[in-house]
């Protein structure tokens, strides 16, 4: 087990004491079994369970904390007493949220997580149930095969605990059946997919990063890829305009078929190892409207958020550059509630940090900004995104 570091519950962790046994053989021949994988409509967000050709259960993300349960009631439809894996791609709470409800109701054997700490409410609640639970708890590493089922093979083509981003911490899976293969991708971003291309991360279904954002799933790693089937998980008329037209094209370019979550509700895809099918409507285009700016930026900046504490209600940006930045114009959103924060005209030099303070104990300050005394973000999960002058989303945080 690797190291976990999170003070309050790195050393209860620990003493879980339980380890994943990681595939040493080659996948096994086909047996004709049918497997399904299941994309629940979660909304904004990630849900996906898989039931292995022998039986075998993964759920991967849970979505928001308001879907969890949703998949539960999903989940005991599928008859399901018991996962044998549960897997959180990463920290952010349109994944994670929705698995408080999973371990608060179903049995599970093994809890497979990023790695990645994180300050949220949901994160450290997650983290206590699994330990309360005496839960077998992993941290892969790039490069593991996780013992799901014999006839599959199940690989961590990426992960990293260390990642500066929460999105670029995802665990990026490809779970092989046969001649069908599944490549979940998380919130991976465009860097990662580069380091992906020297991968044989060539897959008959990929679940597009993101949720169909243009932070990934770029011209080149669709190339790689080559999908037959390109899955978005996203909510209808989300705020962030997912998905996104380059996505689209993108998956159009390589002439992939397309599914959405928020059109097709629940898609499912069986196979038998040689063959699959699902029953989902093809995307149309319904459901994307943007409420907010989402251009990204034609130039890239410097300025970053860097964290967002939720309770503490404080969100810190940081010039990463080597020039200084006026915020002069520039706006701070909180999604969840299509609040902004205008800038005053300050400029941020190089290498500096600048927090912003919302709720009761918002104050201003040296390298500190308030911006009211009332509660903004949405201890549940709320984004936060950066809008430069030119009303260019530069910098997110979900």
């Amino acid at each position: 087990m690797k190291k976990i570091v999170f003070s309050l519950f790195a050393v209860a962790l620990l003493l879980v004491g339980c380890t994943i046994e990681f595939q040493q053989t080659e996948q096994q021949s086909v047996s004709g079994n049918e497997m399904s994988v299941h994309f629940i409509d979660v909304g904004q967000g990630d849900s996906i369970f898989i039931q292995s050709p022998n039986g075998k259960t993964m759920l991967i993300d849970g979505g928001v904390k308001g879907a969890g349960k949703k998949v539960v009631d999903y989940l005991r439809e599928q008859g399901v007493k018991k996962l044998d894996y549960v897997v959180a791609t990463h920290p952010d709470a349109d994944h994670i949220g929705g698995l408080i409800a999973v371990l608060n109701s179903i049995s599970i054997g093994h809890f497979i997580d990023s790695g990645k700490v994180h300050t949220s409410q949901t994160f450290e609640e997650m983290l206590t149930l699994v330990m309360d639970k005496n839960i077998a708890y992993n941290v892969p590493e790039k490069g593991d095969r996780i013992d799901f089922d014999k006839e599959l093979t199940t690989e961590v083509i990426y992960a990293d605990e260390n990642a500066s981003d929460n999105n670029d911490a995802s665990i990026v899976l490809k779970i092989t059946y046969g001649e069908v293969s599944f490549l979940l991708t998380g919130d991976a971003g465009v860097s990662i997919e580069k380091q992906l291309l020297q991968e044989n991360i060539q897959a008959t279904v990929l679940k597009a990063g993101h949720h169909g954002s243009n932070t990934s799933s770029s011209l080149a790693f669709m190339q790689a890829v080559r999908p037959k089937a390109v899955v978005l998980s996203y909510g209808q008329d989300n705020k962030y305009g997912h998905p996104h037209a380059e996505v689209i094209d993108n998956a159009l370019a390589v002439e992939s078929e397309i599914y959405g979550t928020a059109e097709a509700g629940t898609i499912v895809f069986t196979t038998d190892g040689v063959s699959y099918e699902t029953t989902a409507a093809q995307w149309t285009g319904m459901g994307a409207t943007s409420l907010i700016s989402t251009k990204p930026a034609t130039k890239k900046t410097q300025v970053e958020l860097v964290s967002k504490d939720l309770i503490d209600e404080v969100v810190v940006i940081q010039n990463k550059g080597s020039e200084p930045v006026s915020l002069q114009g520039w706006q701070l959103v909180s999604v969840e509630g299509n609040q902004v924060f205008n800038f005053p005209n300050i400029t941020l030099q190089p290498n500096s940090k600048l927090s912003i303070t919302s709720g009761p104990d918002a104050k201003d300050g040296k390298g500190i900004l308030k911006w009211t005394a009332k509660q903004i973000w949405s201890n549940s999960g709320d984004a936060a995104q950066l809008i430069n002058a030119k009303g260019e989303v530069v910098s997110e945080l979900e």
